[in-house]
């Protein structure tokens, strides 16, 4: 019986799953590299933002189930609807309460100038635009096909 580090390293599911997070992540960060010439590693690991890193991991995750378990697998249809879940709430609930800490931030700069308060922000980046979810999701399902037919 293999130990579990060995079962872990050869789940190809898994490892779909984190490469399209991580390809995700990488053009987040090379994006604002061209726009600011700055590297910046927070951008690889924050969430929001173009494409979806959310949805490339969890389209990765479901394209190589279907592609090891079936199409017509419960694994598939768990991992299928799974993946309908994150999307939607990334581009739905996340982003509302990204817009809504956008607003919070303009509230308390405003209340600064009068009082004083603490300086610390929240977090506005947070979900992302359906665009960003559809690019995050091709990008999921390539990246899996890459891992599972090449690799």
């Amino acid at each position: 019986m293999d130990s579990l580090w060995t079962q872990l390293a050869h789940n190809s599911s898994l490892w779909s799953s984190a490469v399209g997070w991580a390809a995700a992540q990488s053009i987040k960060m090379t994006l604002a590299w061209r726009k600011t010439r700055e590297f910046d590693f927070r951008y690889f690991i924050s969430t929001g933002g173009m494409p979806s890193a959310h949805s490339a991991a969890v389209c990765a995750l479901a394209t190589s189930v279907g592609h090891r378990s079936g199409l017509d697998s419960t694994n598939f249809a768990v991992a299928f609807i799974f993946a309908l879940v994150v999307m939607f709430d990334a581009q739905s609930v996340r982003r509302a309460a990204g817009q809504q800490a956008r607003l919070l931030n303009q509230i308390v700069a405003e209340l600064f100038k009068e009082h004083h308060f603490e300086k610390k922000k929240m977090a506005e980046l947070l979900g992302h635009t359906r665009i960003e979810v559809f690019f995050g999701m091709l990008l999921g399902i390539a990246t899996a096909l890459v891992y599972e037919c090449w690799l």
